[in-house]
């Protein structure tokens, strides 16, 4: 398991919303996640099995951008 951090355009609650059920259904591949929205960069945090890519694709898939720190 490992912790990837991503600069991200997820913005609010509202963001976190929309890419919540994509994050959540892909149990497989991501343990847990977090968007500090008070960070300019609003950061993902994710503990992951999988490498970037694979969570560069789910945000993408959610309609967000995702850029591995």
């Amino acid at each position: 398991m490992e912790t990837l951090q991503f600069k991200t355009n997820i913005n609010c609650g509202g963001c976190i919303a929309k890419v919540a059920p994509y994050m959540n259904e892909s149990k497989n591949i991501i343990k847990s996640w977090k968007v500090d929205t008070t960070n300019p960069q609003r950061i993902l945090t994710v503990e992951t099995e999988a490498g970037a890519e694979a969570v560069e694709a789910i945000v993408a898939q959610a309609g967000f951008k995702a850029e591995e720190l």
